[in-house]
């Protein structure tokens, strides 16, 4: 008896302690869930931290950018207005870089005004329905970029290895398809990007290490699981990105194939003239998205993400009417018609050519 005395008494303080520990790990496990819960905070508004890092040049980064900003405004809009009023700018080619240049003062505007308002007024503030519209705008805007190189690559593919029949294909109505599914593929492409970024909980604070709203650096603030968000990235970032990408890279091999087929060097260099403005865009604009999303991360850091990024949503589309305009006859042409010493008046002469442009082909 008393044996098993002993064995009953050993067996009840092992029942106990082991209950002892099994209440300790569900009130572990509380604890743990309530704090997960008080960690999924739901943010009001971001703050932009921007160029803050160097706060002696301030002045400099707001002048500049405010420089940078209006001269692309300035030079897309007056590219624009070109191609709608010259009658020998009313060709695929023009109506392609009219959509790009439309493209270019919408970037920039939604990309860099909440730059200007907070180098100006001192306020990084942005409120979370702000910040997402601005992600979806900035997404959508990337997306339509890429479609319309892609369809301007294939343009000049027509152009230069089937000039024959190059009117009866790239006709009124397919250029109007053309940017038609660009601008419809962009903006459809990028809602569920920012519809799952919207749900997402900011629990490693609400300061955004850049000037704008930017994706990856939204995804780096979240506690949540962003696996799926991943997964759309990665299956759509192939259909954005690599395919239009892969696309104009066989278009252009095709161009150079028939270009060096070309025996005289005046032939030759008319041929590639005509598709050389193109090139130079298509290789700022891939150039610089490679080098933001697709280095290596170990080389990552966030002042050359904002530098790079400030490249692609700022100076190229500044640069882009200049490349257009110095590497075209056409558009030279129509820059000297219309320049201010040439007519009295001339703005407005051309404001009121492109209305009534407008209203002609309606």
């Amino acid at each position: 008896m008393n044996r098993d005395q002993i064995l009953n008494g050993r067996t009840q303080q092992a029942l106990h302690s082991l209950f002892l520990h099994v209440e300790g790990l569900q009130t572990k496990q509380i604890k743990n869930g309530s704090m997960g819960k008080g960690n999924k905070t739901s943010v009001s508004e971001f703050v932009l931290l921007g160029f803050s890092d160097h706060p002696h040049l301030q002045l400099l980064i707001s002048v500049t950018i405010f420089l940078v900003f209006l001269m692309s405004v300035l030079g897309n809009f007056m590219f624009l207005m070109l191609v709608c009023a010259d009658p020998h700018l009313q060709k695929p080619m023009y109506f392609f870089l009219g959509n790009l240049s439309f493209l270019d003062i919408g970037n920039t505007s939604v990309t860099l005004s909440t730059l200007l308002h907070s180098v100006m007024t001192g306020d990084t503030r942005i409120s979370f329905s702000v910040c997402m519209a601005q992600l979806y705008f900035f997404l959508s805007f990337t997306g339509i970029e890429i479609f319309l190189l892609a369809a301007m690559a294939y343009d000049r593919y027509i152009a230069i290895c089937d000039p024959l029949r190059y009117v009866v294909i790239m006709n009124k109505r397919a250029c109007v398809l053309l940017t038609s599914a660009s601008w419809i593929l962009g903006f459809m492409n990028v809602i569920s990007h920012t519809f799952l970024t919207s749900q997402l909980s900011f629990c490693r604070g609400n300061e955004i290490d850049h000037f704008f709203c930017e994706l990856t650096v939204l995804m780096k603030l979240s506690c949540s699981d962003i696996s799926n968000i991943e997964i759309i990235l990665f299956s759509q970032g192939v259909f954005v990105s690599f395919i239009p990408f892969g696309l104009t890279l066989t278009s252009y091999i095709y161009i150079i194939s028939n270009i060096l087929k070309i025996h005289s060097a005046k032939g030759r260099h008319k041929a590639f003239s005509t598709c050389s403005s193109h090139l130079t865009i298509v290789t700022l604009f891939y150039g610089t998205l490679i080098f933001v999303y697709l280095r290596p991360t170990s080389v990552h850091s966030p002042g050359q993400d904002k530098l790079f990024s400030l490249l692609y949503t700022a100076l190229i589309p500044m640069l882009n009417p200049f490349i257009y305009s110095l590497r075209n006859e056409d558009v030279r042409k129509a820059l000297i018609k219309y320049l201010p010493m040439n007519h009295k008046n001339s703005c407005l002469n051309l404001f009121l050519m492109c209305k009534t442009a407008f209203y002609t082909q309606k």
